[in-house]
Formats: structure tokens, C-alpha cells, sequence
């Protein structure tokens, strides 16, 4: 399996990429193909400081190829052109291989 994390940080407005990220680009990032889970958590300081980031989404893909694909069709394409449009804080991407041991 191959993930995409995208760490977001603090936006300038919370509430307006709130609104903007849940009804706006998840519904594009949901139609890339090959994409076969997305998982958004929003982050909390341990010590209840604010952290630098403010959301991360992981994003799953059977491999890293079906991950190439999905970026490079055109519904990955305008998933990526439309970052700008609400992360004011700026944003990570990072690409890794899953790898993980059954714990249970």
C-alpha cells in the first residue's frame, strides 16, 4: 500500500477552510482514481499549546504506481491545483510505503 500524507498547517482562517475543505475538496480528492480510503484528523498540543499543524489527511492507494496514476489523471490534477485555494497556513506532502505489523 502506498500513502499520501498531507499535513496542513494553521490556516489564517479555521472556520473558512473548515468550510471550504470539507465541502469543496475532499468531494474532489474522493473521485481521484485508484484512491481506496481517506482518513482527516485535526491536531491538539499534548500540553494544550496550538500546534503548527492544524489537519492531517492520509490518503491510501494500492501501490505507489496506482498512487502515480491517480495523481496524474486529470481528477488528481485538479485535486492538487485546488490546495492553494484554502491552506493559507501552507501545507506538507509526503509520499511512504506503507509499512506495519499487526499489533492484536
Amino acid at each position: 500500500m502506498y500513502r499520501l500524507n498531507v499535513l496542513y498547517n494553521q490556516p489564517t482562517d479555521p472556520a473558512a477552510f473548515d468550510e471550504y475543505y470539507f465541502n469543496t475538496h475532499i468531494p474532489l480528492a474522493r473521485k481521484i482514481p485508484g484512491l481506496r480510503h481517506v482518513s482527516i484528523s485535526k491536531t491538539e498540543g499534548l500540553d494544550g499549546s496550538t500546534p503548527d499543524i492544524y489537519l492531517v489527511t492520509t490518503l491510501d492507494f494500492d501501490s505507489k504506481e496506482a498512487f502515480g496514476a491517480g495523481l496524474g489523471s486529470p481528477e488528481g490534477k485538479a485535486t492538487a491545483a485546488d490546495v492553494p485555494n484554502f491552506a493559507t497556513g501552507g501545507v506538507t506532502m509526503l509520499g511512504a510505503e506503507l509499512v506495519t505489523e499487526d499489533f492484536n
